[in-house]
């Protein structure tokens, strides 16, 4: 069980600007998505069971966010050659963007002390953060059922 996140960034703030390399060897900034919703959903580890099931959610739906004209972007700290195995294992259709240098997950305030069994450690919390078309962060997700989480997030795009 993870400690909860105290998160710095409140709906309303301008999303931190980032660049990154996506599984597919592509660079991409939030900047390229200027005008568009832009999901990005932080997980913590390429190919485990809660970060595969989440994953398989914005996948099922992947459809259903392009036709609102709305980006997914999957961010973790796992290297390109890990997302590449993931994306092509699952066919996840979106982007998943590797901050190997913890960049991004430090700018969205969600790399923290995580607790598991005991152990106490640094790593990514799941939380997503819903940009809108102006660059501003519309809704923030920092508790997520990885199963049901893209279909909240596909509703907080209709409302």
């Amino acid at each position: 069980m993870s400690k909860r996140l105290s998160l710095k960034l409140k709906v309303g703030d301008p999303a931190p600007a980032f660049s990154a390399i996506t599984h597919a060897g592509a660079r991409v900034s939030l900047a390229d998505f200027k005008g568009r919703p832009v999901v990005l959903y932080f997980y913590p580890k390429d190919d485990t069971p809660g970060c595969t099931r989440e994953a398989c959610a914005f996948r099922d739906t992947h459809a259903a966010f392009e036709k609102r004209g709305a980006v997914v972007l999957g961010v973790s700290v796992d290297p390109v050659k890990s997302h590449e195995r993931f994306a092509a294992k699952y066919a996840l259709p979106f982007p998943l963007l590797a901050d190997e240098n913890r960049t991004i997950v430090q700018a969205y305030g969600v790399w923290g002390e995580k607790t598991f069994m005991g152990r106490k450690y640094q790593g990514t919390h799941r939380v997503t953060f819903l940009i809108g078309a102006d660059g501003r962060i519309r809704q923030i997700w920092s508790t997520v059922k990885p199963e049901t989480h893209a279909a909240e997030v596909l509703a907080a795009l209709d409302a």
